[in-house]
């Protein structure tokens, strides 16, 4: 599984993780690092196997593409990216012969979406729509049809348009409302947060995972994705058993509760020996 990895310059496994805006992790993944981010964000999505209904999935620049944008919009999903390069960004025109509407925007503005291939291509479109939601193929293995390297196969260029379509309406969107922007930014925050507890629980090693054996990957992996909700979970009952009280409720100011946060770590002792005793609780009120 190990491979060099391009961006951060060193030996890595890629792990992909998707994570509820209140710090819970609902789906990890163990990747190598020159597989598609698109594929994992996509499978995420598809295989979290809990009750929560996912319905916006934020991503960075290397989380989404023009197929990405139509695979989630054929499958339900709003795919909401930060874009590292929003400047050098296009913007696909509605239709043909109207080259002088919205004169503001040619600068940014190029050709028009090829509607008539959407058309011809949708009953293509849905039938891989339907395989990736059934399992009936690996994500993976269905989006390596959709690449640049195979750019004639038709429904590759109408999902291409699709995505087109789509990510124009959301790069409207996201010039158009800060609040958007805002909620973007803080969903990847809350990500990023979630690194940085990984670095806290996983520090045996420096963080670096000590075999290349895949099952022992696996194993620590999921072993850190257990202890990091288990620690989400007993602090936001802590948190919860704090805030069950007056005084303490009524010190909290806006900007107090929307930084609150059940994914902290500062009164954790990671070290040292610990005696279990399952005969004793918490005393925290979970009714």
């Amino acid at each position: 599984m190990t491979e060099w990895h391009i961006r951060y310059g060193g030996r890595a496994v890629m792990i992909y993780w998707h994570v509820e805006k209140n710090s819970v992790c609902i789906y990890s993944q163990l990747k190598t690092c020159s597989s598609s981010e698109v594929a994992a964000m996509i499978e995420g999505l598809l295989r979290h196997c809990t009750q929560m209904k996912v319905e916006t999935n934020y991503v960075d620049s290397h989380g989404q593409n023009e197929v990405a944008f139509a695979f989630c919009h054929l499958l339900g999903f709003q795919l909401m990216p930060r874009l590292k390069r929003i400047n050098v960004q296009k913007l696909y025109r509605p239709s043909t012969g109207n080259n002088d509407a919205y004169l503001n925007l040619q600068p940014i503005l190029t050709r028009a979406i090829n509607w008539d291939l959407i058309r011809q291509q949708y009953d293509q479109m849905v039938k891989y729509a339907t395989a990736l939601r059934l399992g009936m193929a690996e994500t993976e293995a269905i989006l390596k049809r959709f690449t640049r390297g195979n750019l004639l196969h038709p429904t590759y260029q109408a999902l291409s348009e699709l995505g087109k379509a789509v990510k124009t309406i959301f790069l409207c969107k996201y010039l158009h409302s800060v609040e958007l922007r805002q909620e973007i930014n803080a969903g990847l925050n809350v990500v990023e947060n979630w690194n940085s507890a990984n670095s806290f629980i996983f520090y045996g090693k420096g963080g670096e995972i000590a075999t290349n054996r895949l099952s022992d990957q696996e194993l620590a992996v999921l072993s850190l994705h257990l202890l990091q909700i288990s620690l989400v979970y007993i602090n936001t009952l802590m948190i919860q058993e704090v805030l069950s009280q007056p005084q303490w409720m009524k010190l909290m100011k806006l900007e107090d509760l929307r930084a609150l946060s059940p994914l902290i770590w500062g009164h954790v002792n990671p070290y040292g020996t610990f005696r279990l005793d399952l005969n004793v609780r918490l005393p925290i009120e979970t009714g």
